[in-house]
């Protein structure tokens, strides 16, 4: 078998084993326990606001974690003493910081417009 047929037939079979019984199952009214969560004293927040803050206590970890990256590089700078290399290596690291931190605040952007945009369009609001 080539490359593609391979391919093929993973795709049909994730289509068999994984979209056929969610189809299967919103026509004769299975709720995939949903509502099991209040039922079991778990909780009965929806699932989609979870899913919102669990993303933003990882981006603020991260967020946190670069700016700790960039103080790092501050430090190495000013106790550097005129050594060059270290200067450089303190630039490094602030560059770096720097860098992650966008990655990060631009990843909370993303996430933020898509989840918002998942609950306006599943709410109908």
């Amino acid at each position: 078998m080539n490359k593609l047929s391979i391919g093929l037939l993973a795709v049909a079979l994730a289509f068999n084993f994984l979209a056929l019984p969610i189809i299967a199952s919103a026509q004769t009214g299975v709720d995939f326990g949903i509502t099991y969560m209040g039922r079991s004293g778990l909780g009965t927040q929806d699932p989609r606001t979870t899913i919102a803050l669990v993303i933003r206590m990882i981006m603020g970890f991260l967020g946190t974690i670069a700016v700790v990256i960039v103080l790092i590089g501050g430090f190495k700078w000013m106790t550097a003493g005129g050594n060059e290399k270290q200067v450089e290596e303190g630039r490094k690291w602030i560059t770096s910081g720097i860098i992650g931190l966008v990655i990060v605040l631009s990843a909370y952007g993303i996430a933020t417009f898509v989840v918002n945009q998942l609950y306006s369009a599943t709410t109908g609001g």
